[in-house]
């Protein structure tokens, strides 16, 4: 699959589990380390948890593999995926307000991709 397929996988799979707004952002002009970065959030830890772990398991199971690294997935306020070409960020609501990541990246484009995306 290619990068922006499992990107869009990944938005779905958090909307499976999340009414929270999903962004996806293009920072691969900005940032040389990866090309998107995914952020969404869930209520609450558990909800966090699940939203991970779901996009987890769709990304494998469609054969993109796991991710390179996952932090923060004990306290479960702010995971991050690294999948390489992508990073997956989820928040649990008050730390995605607090860090503002779409505001902190607002000059960066956004990519509309699957159903729960939010340009």
């Amino acid at each position: 699959m290619l990068g922006t397929e499992l990107v869009s996988l990944a938005v779905e799979a958090a909307a499976s589990k999340t009414s929270d707004p999903t962004v996806v952002i293009e920072v691969g002009d900005l940032l040389a380390i990866t090309e998107h970065f995914v952020i969404t959030s869930g209520s609450n830890d558990r909800q966090v948890r699940a939203i991970a772990e779901e996009i987890e398991r769709r990304l494998k199971t469609a054969g993109g593999g796991g991710p390179r690294t996952v932090e923060g997935l004990d306290d479960a306020r702010w995971v991050l995926m690294d999948y390489g070409d992508f990073v997956v960020h989820v928040f649990v609501e008050e730390a995605r307000r607090f860090y503002d990541l779409e505001r902190l990246w607002g000059d960066a484009p956004r990519l509309q991709v699957g159903l729960g995306a939010k340009a």
